[in-house]
């Protein structure tokens, strides 16, 4: 049962509050005053979409919180959701008693909590596709249609993974000569990964070396050349030096100069012949230099890096050995097809069991509610079943509600010959079907649309035996309805400095007499049927 709703900066609403009890709760008000808003604002809390444009402007964001009471007087459950919608990002959060929910919580909570009946269900009435859902509601083993939608999502799967292999087998086999052709010339050359980048380098180093070694000779010659080379030259410079210092003792510092430098010359020539003494790298950079050309060669055969080259092969061995297993993949593949299909075709075999079964249970049931509602005694009803293809080969019963509403007619399709004022009491009958104490929330926007007289009164008579059984929110124009409201709202429009907001207030008493005179353009009398 829903006891509280909250709904705040939404649209003309700025902040309202209504508290719902037991049985059947009425809103009525102008045209245009937000009735089915507030509804709205309802299915927007338990999942639907809706545009930021309805924020009440100014407002950064709108809230919508309910308080649901689950369960009997024994061991009753409070359930608090709370939604809230972003201007800036058109996003919303939910909150489900105090802690963030997924969109797929919330759905799944919605089932327990309402079933919204309204003009928009009146149309799906019109839908073909709406009257197996309808019936399937009724099944004494409901799993069996989820069972099909998994069986089928699991065959298509399949289906679309024997596609892909197909079509990928045959590019395979299209292409195997030049896959061997290019698998043969990568194993010819065996490429490595990263091979190329550590070639560069070694020869990089080995260049490096070649210089350090060509320029040690060099020094060394300028070293150790005999008459022009340093050793030589500083030592006639060193004796010429020393035979000066007995008539010029000032030259002993400089003598002592030429000796140091003497001596630091014959350690850079041990030095230099060190280097020298490494080992010649020219072969290797030969090797380096060949080996190099070949992965160049086979980079331009096949166009691509090395790197590309080196996952080719891996690429090409795995779709050689792709094509070699190819017929054992196929039976296996072909028998999670025959097991998949099977499973499906007895899941259907069973649905439509259960489903005729259940048909012409429904259609007795139906037939007395809407006899009930005013349809004439002669009124008949009955669920034909055609065949819809759902996957090649594979055929679902499908069911199409069919009446006659009035007698000597022939069964024709509810969607095609229904006024929208039956299909509002069929609407209403197959609700009423459903409801018993354990049910969700009723909810009827305005689904009286398009009856009156004494067909209005039967309605009324059904509504008020629904809200006897479960909470029933009631939407209504008609004052002989909104009069058995337990508890009755007004939802009107206000215009406050220039803004314009939705109230709505609970009745009692005179001010729900007078909203009841409004409703007839009248004076309204309390025994008036």
């Amino acid at each position: 049962m829903l006891e509280l709703l909250r709904i705040r900066q939404l649209a003309l609403i700025e902040d309202l509050e209504l508290e719902f009890g037991p049985g059947l709760n009425v809103l009525t008000g102008e045209t245009g005053a937000g009735k089915s808003f507030i509804l709205r604002a309802l299915d927007f809390l338990l999942g639907e979409r809706l545009a930021t444009n309805l924020i009440r402007p100014g407002r950064d964001r709108a809230r919508v919180e309910a308080l649901f009471v689950l369960g009997g007087k024994a061991a009753p459950e409070e359930v608090l959701i709370r939604r809230e919608l972003f201007a800036e990002t058109g996003r919303s959060r939910v909150w489900i008693n105090e802690a963030l929910a997924s969109q797929d919580a919330l759905k799944r909570l919605r089932e327990k909590l309402i079933i919204h009946a309204s003009q928009h269900s009146q149309q799906q009435l019109r839908q073909p596709s709406f009257h197996a859902r309808l019936l399937d509601r009724f099944l004494s083993r409901p799993d069996l249609t989820d069972r099909k939608d998994r069986q089928l999502a699991a065959l298509s799967a399949l289906t679309e993974e024997k596609e892909k292999m197909e079509a990928r087998l045959k590019d395979l086999s299209d292409r195997r000569d030049l896959l061997e052709f290019q698998h043969a010339e990568i194993v010819k050359v065996d490429p490595m990964p990263g091979e190329e980048e550590e070639l560069e380098a070694r020869k990089q180093a080995l260049r490096d070396q070649a210089m350090t070694q060509e320029n040690a000779r060099r020094a060394t010659e300028l070293l150790c050349a005999s008459e022009t080379g340093l050793h030589e030259t500083l030592g006639k410079l060193r004796k010429t030096v020393k035979e000066l210092l007995g008539a010029h003792p000032e030259l002993e510092s400089d003598a002592s100069a030429l000796d140091a430098l003497a001596e630091h010359a014959q350690d850079l020539e041990r030095k230099l012949r060190g280097l020298l003494r490494g080992q010649n790298s020219q072969d290797e950079l030969e090797g380096l230099e060949a080996r190099l050309w070949t992965l160049a060669q086979l980079k331009r055969k096949l166009k691509r890096p090395l790197a590309d080259i080196v996952r080719l092969r891996e690429e090409i061995e795995a779709n050689l050995s792709l094509l070699d297993s190819s017929a054992l993949d196929r039976k296996h593949l072909e028998r999670r097809l025959g097991a998949a299909r099977q499973d499906l075709l007895e899941t259907l075999e069973t649905l439509d069991v259960d489903r005729r079964a259940t048909a012409r249970d429904l259609a007795e049931k139906l037939c007395a509610e809407l006899r009930d509602l005013g349809f004439s005694e002669h009124l008949k009803v009955e669920f034909a079943f055609s065949p819809h293809e759902i996957f090649p080969g594979i055929t679902e019963n499908r069911p199409r509600l069919l009446w006659v509403p009035n007698p000597g007619q022939p069964f024709q399709a509810l969607d095609e010959i229904a006024s929208g004022g039956e299909l509002s009491r069929v609407l209403l009958a197959v609700t009423g079907l459903m409801a018993n104490a354990d049910n969700p929330t009723l909810i009827f926007d305005e689904v009286d649309a398009g009856i009156g007289g004494m067909t209005l009164n039967r309605v009324g008579e059904r509504l008020k035996s629904l809200a006897q059984v479960q909470q029933v929110l009631l939407v209504s124009h008609w004052p002989q309805l909104a009069a058995l409201g337990e508890k009755h709202f007004q939802v009107r429009k206000e215009v406050v400095d220039g803004a314009t907001f939705t109230r709505c207030a609970p009745l009692d008493g005179p001010a729900r007499k007078q909203e009841l005179e409004r409703m007839t353009g009248g004076a309204w009398r309390d025994d008036t049927p």
